[in-house]
């Protein structure tokens, strides 16, 4: 078994891998027979395998330490290689819609990857990857200026990550002053972060045109591979965030104002403790909380402990958060050797025990798919992969003791509020981002506005006062680094977290069946799409109307109903 470390890294000779892909083209089109395209099929599957791992392994270690003078130079590499390997993969693509045993294809595989390719089309021309490399290179630039930051506090100096216990502190002082540090960080390169953003945004707007498009929403939804949902479909989501989630999340945030003696609306500053005496916090050392996730896993089924050891043994986790490392976290794939890998950022918070239930959420489900053919077939939509996250988090509940121990009670509280009042936040940023893009010649200032004024009616639980530099005047979205580096990603987070809850309900009722349910949609991996995979387990659409309506009352009568007492 090789560990993570060990797994060699060597840049490909680009002109030998076009001139591989070019005649694995050649041979899909002059196949006589199934058998002979099927074994080009095969080829080129464990050729853009390679080419993923190798890809993989440079963006993983880039991130694990944005300084690293050879990966940062690996990075620059694939920024302009992907995207002129972009048009071979094309070619291939019009070979396999246009071959003469597609029907032969499509019933050994089914018949998504041809829906999916008819997407992938319409995102990519020859004309357009000076763009893709440029936006690439602006995705790395935005991504080391946030890993850059060092922020004086309290006598230290810190990340962006290892602020954020102070931003959660119980000492209402320390917590306004760390937001304050940190406004003052993002307001003191406010003037890189708009230019990168600017440019972004006009070079997307650009190759929509390019492509024949209206601008950037429509290459974006195709770029995001949306396969059974519209535009329209998202408009309807947001309209019943605002009718039935927003009404609840206020709520929620009205009965924080009360139990930390404060006026609603709250500032940013007060919004983030949910607690007088401080939000649940994780006991014990980063090694303990592993731990307790093995302990978690290995209960939990059969699956989940091989598949939580597998991780352990082969060293695919980095969780500490070090000096020099990419901000946030995420999952990806090492395709070679058939594993995830997680990356997060640990700093005593939450969101340490979230990481090794959300991201392992989503290593657990491609963990379970790693041997589907073809291999796209291992990930679903974003969308759908975020429910399997998201819905493992609910699942980790009955092991709050160990993860939390006297803090559990406040966790289970504030991690269902949680997932109510996000959704309204994410939504925000959905809607944002269809703004600037249906206006892509706002200026900054312009922009913030809008941001500002998304913040009234998404989250009127935010005292807008001006009074935490950044924040309070219209410009957190700048931290959001999905409308960054993924724009129209972050929808899918709410559709998820609506589809999770879903789960979270029925565990209240029948732990067994959530769990038959959660593996009835996990196995299916990304062969289906979004709305087919939900139907199959039997899970409602989240663009019903009463889905939004129904676990939102559900969640608020139990959030109601939770007994609170000797909690401070």
């Amino acid at each position: 078994m090789i560990k993570f470390s060990e797994m060699p890294y060597a840049r490909p000779d680009l002109d030998e891998v076009k001139g591989r892909l070019a005649a694995l083209t050649e041979r899909l089109k002059s196949a006589e027979n199934y058998r002979e395209a099927r074994a080009a099929f095969l080829e080129m599957e464990a050729e853009q395998k390679h080419i993923s791992t190798q890809a993989s392994l440079s963006s993983i270690r880039h991130s694990i330490d944005t300084r690293d003078e050879f990966y940062d130079g690996e990075e620059k590499f694939w920024n302009r290689a992907y995207p002129e390997l972009q048009e071979y993969s094309q070619n291939w693509t019009l070979a396999m819609l246009s071959s003469p045993f597609r029907a032969d294809f499509e019933r050994e595989y089914g018949d998504l990857m041809f829906v999916n390719a008819e997407i992938a089309l319409k995102t990519f021309s020859p004309a357009i990857i000076p763009d893709l490399q440029r936006e690439n290179d602006l995705r790395t630039e935005y991504a080391k200026l946030i890993a850059s930051a060092q922020i004086p506090f309290q006598g230290g100096v810190y990340t962006l990550s290892q602020l954020s216990p102070f931003k959660n502190d119980p000492n209402d002082a320390v917590r306004l002053a760390a937001w304050k540090a940190e406004g003052r960080w993002y307001k003191d390169h406010q003037a890189d972060l708009d230019r990168i953003y600017d440019e972004m945004v006009h070079l997307r707007d650009g190759m929509g045109k390019k492509l024949g498009y209206e601008g950037y929403t429509t290459l974006g939804y195709y770029r995001m591979g949306r396969n059974c949902y519209t535009k329209e479909d998202v408009e309807k989501f947001r309209a019943a965030v605002v009718k039935y989630l927003v009404p609840v999340a206020g709520s929620v945030y009205r009965e924080q104002a009360k139990r930390l003696g404060k006026e609603y609306p709250m500032s940013f500053a007060d919004n983030a403790l949910s607690f007088r005496s401080g939000n649940p916090r994780p006991v014990g050392t980063p090694d303990d909380i592993l731990a307790q996730g093995k302990k978690f896993y290995s209960e939990l089924s059969p699956e989940t402990a091989e598949f939580f050891n597998t991780m352990l043994d082969m060293e695919l986790l980095d969780v500490l958060s070090t000096e020099g490392k990419q901000s946030g976290g995420y999952c990806t794939s090492i395709d070679d050797y058939g594993v995830p890998f997680i990356f997060a950022n640990f700093n005593g918070t939450q969101h340490d025990v979230e990481v090794v239930t959300h991201e392992a959420g989503h290593a657990f489900a491609a963990w379970l798919n790693r041997n589907r053919v073809p291999a796209e077939y291992i990930w679903p939509g974003m969308e759908a992969c975020e429910v399997h996250s998201m819905s493992m988090e609910f699942m980790a509940w009955p092991w709050a003791e160990g993860f939390f121990g006297p803090d559990a009670r406040k966790f289970r509280y504030s991690h269902l509020a949680g997932a109510l009042t996000f959704i309204p936040y994410g939504t925000m940023v959905d809607h944002f981002q269809h703004i600037v893009y249906e206006k892509p010649d706002m200026a900054p200032a312009e922009r913030h506005g809008v941001w500002k004024e998304l913040l009234g009616i998404y989250q009127p639980w935010m005292r807008l006062d001006g009074d935490i530099p950044f924040y309070a005047e219209g410009e957190g979205w700048q931290r959001q680094s999905h409308i960054y580096e993924n724009p129209f990603y972050y929808i899918d987070y709410c559709l998820a977290q609506t589809v999770s809850l879903q789960f979270w309900a029925l565990l209240q009722k029948d732990r067994k069946l959530a769990w038959e349910k959660y593996m009835a949609y996990a196995r299916q991996g990304g062969s289906r799409t979004f709305t087919e995979l939900l139907k199959n387990a039997g899970l409602d659409s989240p663009f019903g109307e009463k889905c939004l309506r129904e676990v939102s009352a559900a969640a608020k009568d139990w959030l109601d109903g939770y007994d609170l007492t000797g909690i401070l």
